[in-house]
């Protein structure tokens, strides 16, 4: 009988063993899935585990909460604002009921009280409200963007319609193989959004207020582009057929042609040289002619740095047709060049002066940009690039890299860039000729002569290398 049993029993031993080894092995599993749980968090409230496992999509994702914040602030300062006006206005009644008592104030003053004060107040407030934006949950047509870009940062209407897209009439891809055309505004406008307000308002159709000095302090502070209005620009009201192109180039245009109200002075013999109220510092004798026939023509000077448009144009015989001209003056390079067959479109900025009108008046070719935009040229199209009395010593040396890039994407190969007369201080010298030289341009001219006993002068003609892929 001892021996019969012997082997049930070995055998139920193990069996034992063996359960609690699968006993122990499953808590051990168990204890390692539960830690890996609560490091993954599902212990915790967490929204993105949530919408993973059961499909709930954060509808807000993408969504400018902060600009609805801002409008919503905004509202809210408004009525503020318009609470405390008629507050303090019932107080100052209270306090003079007496007088109030003995004034009889018409209807129409009352009205007029009414519709400034708190009609127009209210419908502002209104309006901003109606005007927020609320997210898309299913995203716009066929993208996942929540919301238009910007949309709920501007108030005024004809910023928010500006920057709407606007889709093909006929709901299919446009020419340019896209769903929508973006009307671009500067990044930096959001910065300046009560000046931009201040701008786009208008009533549509009517005439635009003379304020081309806020547009170009937009421009500059880096509002650029701007907005395109729906108003009728303003002219002068006397304003005169201009002279024909062969007395144009070298005289002073007719001072009727010109809006003089944001200036200075009222003429153009107000702005030469010896009156110290011109308005202007840069290009100081611009608009002197009988000096800026002189200019690139003969030496002035003994400068080596002073080069003539003859000696450029001999280095590119026939090859120099078309070209831009980067600085600020009044189109006298441009008109030289136009007396050698040559096209030059020269940037302009109002800089105190009509800079703009100035060009334009002598039959040249104006570009109203700011040194914030890229060039509106496609690639390898100009052969010249001249620069002369703006990008100096003062231009910072990172925005100045990106400024020589462009040129360069701009310039043809084969292309001359003309440095006229660019100064800075002695010990910058070096940095500045690291930059010009970084792009492995040909030297064809190169000069450096001192300017005073701390800055000095550098002028250069350089020529873009070929570079086939």
């Amino acid at each position: 009988m001892r021996r019969s049993c012997l082997p049930k029993c070995r055998f139920g031993r193990i069996m034992g063993w063996l359960q609690i080894l699968l006993g122990g092995l499953v808590i051990i599993v168990s204890i390692s899935s539960l830690f890996k749980f609560y490091s993954a968090g599902f212990f915790w409230r967490n929204e993105d585990i949530c919408r993973h496992f059961y499909g709930v999509r954060n509808e807000y994702e993408g969504f400018d909460i902060k600009a609805l914040s801002d409008r919503v602030g905004e509202v809210l300062n408004k009525l503020d604002s318009l609470q405390e006006k008629l507050e303090s206005a019932v107080q100052q009644m209270e306090k003079n009921k007496d007088v109030f008592h003995a004034t009889n104030i018409t209807k129409l003053e009352f009205k007029k009280y009414l519709e400034e004060e708190v009609i127009r107040p209210l419908y502002s407030a209104h309006i901003s409200l109606r005007l927020i934006r609320l997210p898309f949950p299913e995203g716009i047509r066929n993208s996942t963007m929540k919301e238009e870009p910007l949309i709920n940062t501007f108030v005024i209407e004809e910023i928010r319609k500006y920057i709407t897209p606007k889709e093909s009439r006929i709901g299919k891809i446009n020419i340019f193989g896209t769903e929508r055309i973006y009307n671009t505004i500067g990044h930096a406008c959001v910065l300046y959004k009560k000046e931009l307000e201040e701008y786009m308002n208008y009533d549509i159709g009517s005439y635009c207020d003379d304020d081309w000095n806020l547009a170009q302090k937009l421009m500059f502070n880096g509002c650029d582009p701007l907005p395109r209005r729906r108003c009728l620009t303003r002219a002068s009201q006397v304003y005169q057929k201009p002279y024909p192109i062969n007395e144009s180039l070298w005289k002073l245009p007719d001072d009727r042609n010109v809006r003089w109200s944001n200036y200075q002075c009222r003429n153009f013999q107000c702005l030469m040289s010896n009156n110290t109220k011109r308005g202007y510092l840069k290009c100081v004798g611009c608009f002197e002619m009988e000096k800026e026939k002189l200019k690139w023509m003969i030496k002035n000077s003994s400068l080596p740095v002073d080069f003539l448009i003859s000696e450029i144009l001999a280095i590119k015989p026939g090859e120099i047709r078309i070209g831009l001209d980067y600085g600020v003056g009044t189109g006298t390079f441009a008109a030289r060049m136009r007396e050698n067959n040559v096209t030059v479109v020269s940037t302009a900025l109002n800089l105190g002066a009509p800079f703009n009108e100035m060009i334009a008046l002598r039959g040249l070719v104006p570009l109203y940009i700011t040194l914030n935009q890229r060039l509106p040229f496609f690639d390898n199209v100009m052969d010249l690039i001249h620069t002369a009395g703006f990008l100096d010593g003062w231009i910072d040396l990172l925005l100045l890299d990106f400024i020589l890039f462009d040129w360069d994407r701009v310039l043809r190969p084969g292309g001359l860039l003309w440095i006229d007369r660019f100064f800075c201080n002695k010990k910058d010298l070096d940095d500045f000729m690291y930059m010009f030289l970084q792009l492995r341009y040909k030297k064809h001219k190169w000069a450096i002569t001192p300017k005073s006993k701390d800055e000095v002068y550098f002028s250069a003609v350089l020529e873009k290398p070929p570079r086939a892929i």
